[in-house]
């Protein structure tokens, strides 16, 4: 399903009805709408939506990360179980990417579930590399979350990678 139809732009409070959809599709209502307009006002939380080249209101991915002096700490990625698959994790993931190095942040962390092997090897195709674990992380069955880390947003061979991707995902399928 990657395509130059695919809509990827930062999410707002007029968004938040779809953003609590696309919640309780992933993660079983995982945050609340108190967390998500936190997150959407925070002016250091970058939240961009995914939405389907047919229907521009659907909302099909999310992901955010917070600015942190050098750093962007994704806090969250996540496609809606039915486009899984279709390369939208990717797609997102690039978007994130991108926009934090466009401004001029350094390196890229996150927590993924220890179990969640699809997630790691996205993850690892993009450069991030294990630093580490934390145990029982994950509250509602105290899976441990490995941290991973991108320690190059700005290194001259990770731009030209984004700038490759950025070929990639504009490229009609």
């Amino acid at each position: 399903m990657i395509s130059s139809d695919l809509k990827i732009q930062p999410l707002t409070t007029d968004n938040l009805t779809e953003l609590l959809e696309l919640d309780k599709a992933c993660f079983d209502g995982l945050w609340t709408m108190e967390g998500y307009l936190r997150e959407l006002e925070s002016p250091n939380s970058h939240f961009l939506g995914l939405f389907s080249p047919f229907n521009h209101s659907e909302l099909l991915g999310m992901g955010c990360f917070w600015s942190i002096l050098e750093e962007a700490h994704i806090t969250i990625l996540a496609v809606h179980p039915q486009y899984h698959g279709q390369g939208l994790g990717k797609a997102l993931l690039y978007s994130l990417l991108q926009t934090a190095a466009d401004i001029g942040l350094e390196r890229a962390t996150l927590e993924v579930r220890d179990s969640n092997h699809v997630a790691i090897s996205l993850y690892q195709k993009f450069g991030f590399k294990t630093a580490g674990k934390r145990r029982g992380y994950y509250k509602d069955n105290n899976e441990d979350a490995l941290i991973l880390w991108l320690s190059e947003l700005q290194q001259p061979h990770f731009l030209k990678n984004l700038d490759q991707w950025a070929t990639f995902m504009s490229s009609p399928f």
